[in-house]
């Protein structure tokens, strides 16, 4: 089955410290492919308690869309599963340059592990397993960040991973599916994340068969994102969910 699991849907950083909601990051399976997104606190943990439990022996590729800690912490734990404790040499890993040479997120004893570590760059095109996927440009988020347009036989998921909205930002990501991280009710003076309002201008924009918002702040958790969703889907004529804590959506579902 194709699916998305999101392991948790924690933005901000208290959302995060406090855990009101988790931050495991995405597991994404396609084309019979498993592919970890943002593995941040607690990523191990949600795998492995998940019903249906997932094995991270089973992971193609980890991919990481930036550095910060709510997406990278767990990022060393999860290469140490992924090769059965370090034994087994399999899997390939992707994360910014600046992720991995000053100040690096993946610790020297790691990264021998993996079958390769490759990094990802504007314009990228990479491969793991069955499937293909794209970095199309730099985001607006202070360290290098990069979303990712991920290819399918039958369809296209982008995921538009955090950035302060610049125009055209829609048009690099037009996937069948389309998930946004939406830390920000409203938009703040720098602060580089998308808001709701930029959730709406990208969506209606671009029309994506199904959209899912997520990783979101501690505003819009107060606002009900469920609701927030409703409103939206109903305004555009889009399918739009707001993601929770350990949701499956069954891709093949809605395309």
């Amino acid at each position: 089955m194709d699916k998305i699991k999101f392991l948790g849907t924690a933005g901000a950083r208290f959302v995060v410290t406090r855990q009101l909601r988790k931050s495991g990051g995405i597991w994404l399976t396609l084309e019979n492919t498993n592919i970890l997104i943002d593995p941040g606190p607690g990523s191990l943990v949600r795998l492995l308690s998940s019903k249906p439990r997932l094995n991270p022996t089973e992971l193609d590729g980890i991919i990481l869309t930036h550095r910060h800690i709510d997406h990278s912490n767990d990022i060393n734990i999860m290469i140490e599963a992924m090769t059965n404790g370090g034994f087994k040499k399999r899997g390939v890993v992707f994360v910014p340059k600046d992720a991995i040479e000053e100040d690096p997120v993946i610790l020297s004893h790691f990264r021998n592990l993996p079958e390769k570590i490759e990094k990802l760059h504007e314009k990228g095109e990479y491969k793991i397993g069955n499937i293909k996927f794209s970095t199309p440009v730099k985001h607006e988020h202070g360290v290098e960040t990069y979303g990712l347009n991920i290819f399918g036989e039958k369809y296209s998921i982008s995921i538009i991973a955090d950035t302060q909205y610049f125009e055209g930002l829609e048009k690099y990501y037009p996937g069948d599916v389309l998930i946004l991280n939406v830390v920000l009710l409203e938009n703040k003076a720098n602060i580089q994340h998308l808001s709701i309002k930029d959730a709406e201008t990208i969506i209606s924009r671009n029309k994506p068969k199904i959209s899912v918002l997520t990783h979101f702040g501690m505003n819009v958790i107060r606002s009900k994102p469920w609701e927030l969703a409703e409103s939206l889907s109903e305004k555009l004529g889009v399918k739009i969910i707001a993601a929770s804590d350990g949701m499956e959506i069954d891709i093949n579902k809605y395309l």
